[in-house]
């Protein structure tokens, strides 16, 4: 049987008084979407994520990050890949925290790397349809930074399409606004910078009527955490892992 010890690597830790900056830091790196936090005898007490990471948008500040602090998911190293991925899909997660008994963290589990393990193990039923995300919340081309911005912070999505004339123009996702000082610079100033100048135009898609292991099998070649669901030309939901895992059987 597979364990979380078989997929644990060493994650970043902050402590409760680190500052908001230095989270922001560590978010930047493609591979984290959250951080973990700790308290003075080093147990868990919480993590922070990219949306947090937003709130604060000055370069320098003494804003500490136990105000922003939320309940995390963890597990054993011997808890099965299973329950690993059962944990991450309740906590709407990409990452859990690996502790021992006292708690203290001892590294972490990211679903990245425990994805495709997992949907190649387990059998997967029922139709991109069956699975999506009807619900979508849109950007314009011609939206302002700002805009999407204040949509990320109220709906605490990691990412949006952006429509055009009700046809897929791009993506534009949380880490795009967080990872670019011009962008973040645009977002304290409020400024007038569109999303049109930052989004991603090359958007891998699926069909609502494929098999959910075909959503699977692309996030999982194109490393992407979500998919935009068309029909035809027009955008009809979006699929992520999470939405995939709730697929196994």
């Amino acid at each position: 049987m597979r364990t979380a010890q078989d997929f644990i690597i060493e994650i970043p830790v902050l402590k409760y008084n680190d500052q908001i900056t230095k989270a922001r830091q560590i978010l930047r790196d493609d591979r984290f979407r959250e951080v973990y936090v700790v308290d003075a005898k080093k147990n868990l007490l919480g993590y922070i994520d990219i949306t947090d990471g937003l709130r604060v948008t000055a370069t320098k500040s003494n804003v500490t990050v136990d105000g922003f602090v939320k309940d995390a998911p963890a597990v054993h190293s011997g808890d099965s890949i299973e329950a690993v991925a059962k944990t991450m899909r309740d906590y709407s997660t990409d990452s859990v925290a690996v502790v021992n008994s006292q708690p203290h963290v001892v590294g972490g589990v990211l679903l990245s790397d425990l994805f495709p393990v997992i949907i190649s193990r387990n059998e997967l039923h029922g139709t991109v349809r069956d699975r999506m995300s009807r619900k979508v919340v849109t950007a314009s081309p011609q939206d302002e930074i700002q805009k999407v911005y204040t949509m990320i912070l109220e709906s605490g999505f990691t990412a949006f399409p952006v429509v055009h004339k009700k046809h897929l123009a791009g993506i534009i996702s949380r880490r795009d606004l967080i990872s670019t000082r011009r962008v973040r610079s645009a977002i304290a100033q409020h400024n007038q910078a569109l999303i049109e100048t930052v989004m991603r135009r090359d958007v891998f898609t699926i069909a609502p009527d494929e098999p959910i292991s075909a959503a699977a099998e692309l996030i999982v070649a194109h490393d992407v955490s979500m998919l935009p669901v068309v029909d035809g030309e027009n955008l009809v939901g979006v699929v992520n892992r999470h939405d995939v895992l709730r697929a196994l059987a």
